[in-house]
């Protein structure tokens, strides 16, 4: 028990902080950053108050998982996932795009749309009818990652 006497530098916190607020590139949950800021906090604080070793760990803890249930309770729940961009099936269908590249057979392509739709604008498709680059198609069904479209006819 000879290290509970040993002498922690303030900015042995702050490189440990550091070093645990990087290693988010490499294990990108974000909860090391939490870890990473407490550490870094009891760093500062403790390059202004004088602490033993146990009181700096307690502190660290407790700051650690306050940072994560403030986190995990507040603020991630309110993050979107834009992945989805908050739209279903039901809402995908009838959604109308323009075709901007046609693929080695004539009913498959690539179109765009406006707006991204669950998380992007471009999207591969089949038509089953003949289409050509600049045509507006709608969406009729989805089929894995591939969209069903059909033609849209002027006037229609």
């Amino acid at each position: 028990m000879e290290w509970l006497n040993s002498n922690i530098a303030y900015w042995h916190w702050m490189v440990f902080g550091l070093l645990l607020v990087a290693s988010e590139m490499f294990i990108p949950v974000f909860v090391m950053i939490w870890f990473g800021a407490s550490a870094i906090a009891v760093g500062l604080v403790l390059a202004v108050v004088e602490m033993s070793v146990v009181v700096q760990l307690l502190f660290w803890l407790t700051l650690s998982v306050a940072d994560l249930l403030l986190w995990f309770k507040f603020i991630h729940p309110k993050m979107k996932n834009r992945t989805l961009s908050g739209m279903s099936r039901e809402q995908v269908i009838g959604q109308e795009g323009m075709v901007i590249r046609i693929g080695p057979e004539v009913e498959h392509g690539t179109l765009r749309f406006s707006i991204p739709i669950l998380g992007s604008d471009e999207w591969q498709f089949i038509c089953r009818e003949p289409i050509s680059v600049g045509d507006r198609v709608s969406v009729e069904e989805i089929s894995g990652n591939t969209l069903v479209v059909r033609a849209q006819r002027a006037g229609a």
